[in-house]
């Protein structure tokens, strides 16, 4: 059994550090925050200070491999979760029932709550692993490191103290120093490739009132204009966010984070104006969030691992904007694997590095792809993306107007989601690429899937996609742009 330092107290580091401490390691967690989530969601929610971590006030849906994760390694966790009020949302509950079971079916649920509520979960656990030990309010400032082919690290330093591992896991997010600290010990540099988006996300959150209605009816999740997103995220303890994306560069953004402007805009999206109607009391101000990237940070060159005894998890091996939600599912699944290999891995990283280039690297990609994608057509103005807020696409039917110019693969594939709302087939195919478990070849691509779009298509001759938003002029008058 290894004896494991863990830097970092978020999700991913409090994943790594149970799932390990539960196989039998000995596991010793480092952050610097000396408050960890606790029994009032509310309350940490909304009033605890967190500079460090800004996508933690940001609306979350937790996709498939959160809870699949969760259901294997921790189930009193996941059992936890829900009576903290998180809930499931199978991708079939848009329908008024669901079709004949097949296997795979059960992993389609998305996991509604707020990021707080999965950390008080598993804050919660990792306090009843005697096998964890947390230092909380304890900054780690550098590793230790012994001399080898490659540099191997030994442990980390704490103020005047060194803590020594076998093996050390960087849990400690986007704004890691672990990089730095490799290049100032002689190591050959991590190789880091990041990727900005040019995408603004302001949120604001709310609450039904408990003698209000409740229903919003059978609307989607999401709705578009050329030059903005929306979308509501329904999360616990009957609150949700509505959440406006726009590019970086729009002229409007700062008018945005005025609650009655946010409000005005979200009105004439029919995704987030039925939620509004249903009259719920604001909970925050407009919570805004810009200057992501989408960055990998690979431990390993051409040469071979950078350094031994260690290895990144979560935010610090690689970080997505929330676009499609993956964040979180990658942090846990690559927590999962590290615990299950943590001995071999001590001893050479390698494999697990190759492990998260096929595993983990295709779906870095594909978001890097998507969010070009998004980045363009909210800057431009073009013509919508086949995804959009939540893995929901817009509506067909457009008070802009259909693309022109679009070919019969290019309706094909913006017809993909707006068909998955009518069936299930097409629906089940939606899902499985949306929670990670196929590639959009693969779901889409068989012969029963594209028969099922074919017959759609046929019966719609006039399909075009488009936006279901205001124009821009619309927006730049209830923006007083």
């Amino acid at each position: 059994m290894a004896r494991v330092a863990v830097m970092g107290g978020g999700i991913g580091g409090l994943g790594t550090a149970l799932m390990l401490g539960r196989r039998g390691h000995t596991v010793t967690l480092f952050e610097q925050d000396p408050r960890q989530a606790g029994d009032d969601p509310d309350q940490d929610f909304h009033d605890w200070a967190r500079p460090r971590v800004p996508q933690a006030v940001q609306p979350h849906s937790f996709l498939a491999p959160v809870r699949t994760v969760l259901r294997a390694e921790a189930p009193d966790v996941y059992e936890d979760l829900l009576a903290r009020g998180a809930r499931e949302y199978h991708d079939f509950d848009w329908f008024d029932r669901h079709p004949p079971h097949r296997p795979g079916d059960e992993d389609l649920v998305t996991l509604r709550t707020r990021r707080i509520v999965l950390e008080a979960a598993l804050a919660a656990a990792v306090r009843r692993e005697g096998a964890v030990e947390v230092r909380g309010g304890r900054r780690v400032d550098g590793l230790t490191f012994e001399a080898g082919a490659p540099t191997r690290v030994t442990g980390v330093r704490t103020g005047e103290e060194t803590h020594r591992a076998d093996l050390v896991v960087d849990a400690s997010g986007r704004r890691s120093r672990v990089p730095g600290w490799l290049t100032e010990a002689g190591c050959r540099p991590p190789v880091v490739e990041s990727h900005r988006t040019g995408i603004a996300y302001l949120c604001r959150w709310y609450r039904l009132r408990p003698d209000g209605p409740r229903d919003p009816g059978r609307v989607q999740n999401g709705s578009s204009a050329p030059f903005a997103l929306a979308g509501v995220f329904p999360s616990d303890n009957d609150t949700f966010a509505l959440h406006l994306v726009v590019s970086t560069g729009d002229p409007t953004r700062g008018a945005l984070t005025d609650p009655a402007v946010f409000e005005a805009a979200a009105r004439r999206f029919p995704a987030t104006a039925a939620w509004l109607d249903l009259d719920p009391e604001p909970r925050s101000a407009v919570l805004a969030m810009a200057g992501l990237d989408n960055r990998w940070t690979s431990l390993t060159d051409a040469e071979g691992p950078v350094v031994a005894g260690l290895v990144n998890v979560g935010d610090s091996l690689l970080h997505t904007n929330p676009t499609l939600g993956h964040g979180v599912a990658m942090g846990l699944r690559a927590a999962q694997h590290v615990a299950a290999h943590a001995d071999r891995i001590a001893a050479d990283p390698t494999a697990y590095h190759d492990w998260t280039a096929e595993a983990l690297r295709p779906l870095f990609d594909a978001q890097v792809t998507a969010d070009r994608g998004h980045e363009q057509r909210l800057a431009e103005g073009a013509a919508p993306a086949e995804e959009a807020l939540d893995g929901t696409a817009p509506p067909e039917g457009t008070p802009e107007g259909p693309a022109e110019d679009a070919t019969p693969a290019d309706l094909r594939v913006a017809a993909r989601s707006a068909c998955a709302f009518d069936d299930p087939v097409v629906m089940r195919a939606r899902a499985q690429v949306r929670h990670l478990l196929l590639t959009a070849d693969e779901a889409y691509g068989t012969e029963e899937v594209q028969r099922h779009l074919t017959a759609w298509l046929d019966a719609r001759p006039e399909f075009t996609p488009g936006d279901d938003g205001p124009t821009r002029e619309e927006w730049n008058t209830l923006t007083r742009v």
